[in-house]
């Protein structure tokens, strides 16, 4: 049997968890003197509530390797392989957590740790994609050139709301957030092979929107696409860049789900964006 795991800084509607037999490793949360697991004794809710009162970032960790380990050794049985797909490791230690493990259960258990270059929804759509094509009868190398695929494929931008989530947590300086946040300037930020870059700075969230469309629209063009609009705390607004999408995009498949807060911890409420990539060819 192939077992597929990702981290918990992986989005997906929590459907697809049973539908497609994914196990999640969470993100470790470090809220003042105590540690939490996300999505285990920590809600969205619960973390957005902490900040707006303390105005101070709770510190986000990598899972360890043995927390990999763990997962790996409660839902492996003889002859069973598992493919942990995990968060870029350009953004995050993740996968190295990842590999770590698989290396010391070498022999145990067989264990491919995958470098997504992505996160959030895109990984989600990674591991549903593994276990349909597993499901189909595709061998494990079939399986991982098409996730070699996605991830040289895949595109992602963000709008963010807002600086102060960046400069909470050190991202950015006090006075260049101030300045950001009084002009009302919405921050465009790509992802490009595993790697945060920005991308333009844009006045008011409805031009941020159209310009993450329009850039979208030039690169993928006509050819059908899997797409998830995700959010971290603004369901209205997610909703109208899903409805731009819909209709700017050739879309076979369109989900919108929240930011982890893995991601929205440095990015903070309020953050828009998409993730998108060539569907496969129909049967």
């Amino acid at each position: 049997m192939l077992h597929i795991v990702m981290d918990g800084s992986g989005d997906m509607p929590p459907e697809w968890a049973s539908a497609y037999d994914l196990q999640v490793v969470p993100i470790v949360i470090h809220i003042g003197e105590q540690t939490f697991l996300q999505g285990v004794n920590l809600s969205d809710e619960d973390f957005y509530r902490y900040v707006d009162e303390n105005r101070v970032i709770p510190k986000t960790a990598t899972p360890s390797p043995e927390q990999f380990i763990e997962v790996f050794r409660r839902i492996a049985k003889a002859g069973d392989t598992i493919l942990s797909i995990n968060l870029s490791s350009k953004l995050s230690g993740t996968f190295a957590s990842a590999r770590i493990a698989a290396q010391a259960l070498e022999g145990e258990i067989p264990v491919v740790a995958f470098d997504s270059w992505s996160g959030s929804a895109g990984l989600a759509y990674m591991c549903r994609e593994a276990r349909i094509l597993e499901r189909l009868g595709t061998p494990l190398q079939g399986i991982l050139d098409r996730l070699d695929f996605i991830r040289r494929n895949t595109n992602i931008m963000f709008m963010l709301d807002t600086l102060e989530y960046a400069r909470l947590s050190g991202r950015v300086k006090a006075l260049q957030a101030a300045v950001v946040s009084l002009l009302n300037i919405k921050p465009i930020i790509n992802v490009r092979e595993g790697a945060m870059e920005l991308a333009d700075r844009v006045r008011t969230q409805q031009r941020a929107l159209a310009y993450i469309v329009d850039a979208m629209r030039q690169r993928l063009g006509e050819q059908r696409v899997n797409v998830a609009v995700v959010h971290a705390r603004a369901p209205e607004v997610g909703q109208m860049l899903k409805e731009k999408v819909q209709a700017a995009l050739n879309c076979k498949d369109l989900i919108m789900t929240n930011l982890s807060i893995s991601v929205a911890a440095h990015l903070g409420p309020g953050t828009v964006g998409m993730i998108a990539f060539p569907a496969a060819p129909e049967a």
